[in-house]
């Protein structure tokens, strides 16, 4: 018996570690095809115009070729491959200062057909088709989900028993009962985005009791709510309304319904959810007098809370969001409003991490920390608007002036077209290497505290 008993523990905990890593593998896959797609639309956006431009494309390459590839097909002049290393791509245009540092061609005369040779406004489309592709791919993606989908959210307007907030919402400032108005001026229409503008701004104004209260968004609020890794520390109040009812428990015993309004406990108001739990969960084994409202007339019976402070009834929840529906025509303009939402919340985010009291910067996040955001479970709706994001996030990053992105080369082409000089080549070789070394820098920060964080959360349990 004792051996079957083990066999059966065995079994059990082999079953789990398989799903785990099940659920593992669908991550990573997840975010392997993200990568790719977005790796290979943005190369193309350099390629083609190269092409159009009859620039000479040395290679193509999905993932970093460190030392050797997975698979090379060379057609035509340019060499087709996947890297080992997923962490982007590249393509390697002829006669042009990139990340590869291979400056042997640069010591020969300029041929028509390299990089150098084309004018600056082609040089230009040609660094600047990656960053175009990857807002055009958003903008597509969020039309065709407003088209196929629509757009489901609650609005703020609906919210007619004010916010719940928990002991982290209060440090920002808030109060469970408000009503949220305005942030940095702008009135809010969505409540699901609430919560990420709280944290992107920099006052709120309330409906508090009646009166109007406008206060600042404290950093320390800030640090607390990303401290708690997604914790949702806003909601909205809904009445205490009876929609299951646990066989067997107290609330059963003592005659509650489904469909009874929960209303008061021992003459104390309780009418919404979390006063109504509250009162309860403080009530172990302790005989309370209910009020409730049933068909219109109020009923007080008695019960006695559980050992575990509850009486076996869950609420009702009440369904206050609506769909947007668009037309194929009006779904264009809806969807390049989104990109641009979300491209303007992107960069705000950077406001973020260089307020030091807000401790954003841990909770910058490298690919060991966006598998983990993958669900477990494929979810198309998750791929689509994941792919929409991250493929404005890569347009924006890449646009930054640093050497060694598209954003770099742009700010010396714009140099050299406004000045009439182009930089020496000493220049080009030097932001190379300094870009290059910025970016690798900052890439082992971002790996070792993804390898941290996974060590507490996996090993410590922190």
């Amino acid at each position: 018996m004792l051996f079957l008993d083990f066999l059966k523990a065995y079994f059990w905990r082999f079953k789990i570690l398989i799903i785990s890593l099940m659920d593992y593998f669908i991550q990573i896959l997840t975010f392997i095809l993200i990568i790719s797609i977005l790796v290979v639309l943005h190369e193309l956006g350099h390629y083609i115009p190269a092409k159009y431009f009859k620039t000479k494309v040395e290679k193509f390459y999905l993932f970093f070729d460190v030392k050797f590839s997975l698979f090379k097909k060379k057609i035509g002049e340019t060499e087709y491959g996947i890297g080992w290393l997923p962490l982007g791509g590249y393509v390697k245009i002829a006669g042009m200062i990139d990340e590869s540092m291979d400056t042997e061609q640069l010591k020969k005369d300029p041929e028509p057909w390299e990089f150098r040779s084309k004018p600056a406004w082609q040089r230009l489309i040609i660094m600047l088709g990656g960053v175009t592709v990857n807002f055009f791919l958003a903008w597509l993606i969020y039309s065709g989900l407003f088209f196929t989908v629509g757009d489901r959210y609650i609005p703020a307007s609906n919210i007619k028993h004010g916010i719940l907030v928990d002991s982290i919402g209060e440090r920002i400032g808030l109060r469970t009962g408000d009503q949220i108005l305005e942030i940095d001026g702008e009135k809010t229409k969505k409540f699901d985005d609430a919560m990420i503008d709280i944290l992107l701004g920099d006052n709120i104004t309330v409906d508090r009791n009646g009166e109007k209260i406008t206060f600042p968004i404290p950093e320390e609020g800030i640090r607390d709510v990303l401290g708690a890794k997604g914790r949702r520390f806003l909601s909205y109040r809904t009445l205490w309304v009876v929609d299951t009812v646990i066989p067997g428990k107290p609330a059963e015993n003592a005659g509650i319904l489904k469909g009874d309004r929960l209303i008061a406990v021992n003459d104390k108001k309780t009418e919404y959810w979390n006063e109504f739990v509250q009162e309860i969960s403080a009530s172990a084994n302790t005989s309370l007098s209910i009020t409730l409202e049933r068909d219109g007339r109020e009923k007080i019976i008695d019960i006695t809370v559980g050992e575990d402070g509850a009486i076996g009834v869950g609420p009702k929840i009440e369904d206050i969001s609506i769909t947007d529906d668009y037309t194929l025509l009006a779904s264009i303009p809806a969807g390049f409003t989104e990109t641009i939402n979300v491209l303007t919340k992107q960069i705000k985010q950077f406001k973020i991490i260089f307020k030091p009291k807000t401790e954003a910067y841990k909770a910058v996040r490298g690919p060991i920390g966006i598998v983990d955001m993958m669900p477990a479970r494929w979810d198309w709706m998750f791929f689509w608007s994941f792919l929409a994001m991250f493929s404005v996030w890569l347009a924006f990053v890449n646009l930054l002036p640093i050497p060694a992105l598209d954003g770099g080369h742009v700010m010396f082409l714009l140099y050299e077209m406004i000045s009439g000089r182009a930089p020496s080549e000493k220049v080009l070789e030097r932001g190379q290497i300094i870009g290059f070394v910025i970016i690798m820098s900052l890439m082992a920060v971002i790996f070792g505290h993804d390898i941290w964080v996974l060590i507490q959360e996996k090993i410590l349990n922190k």
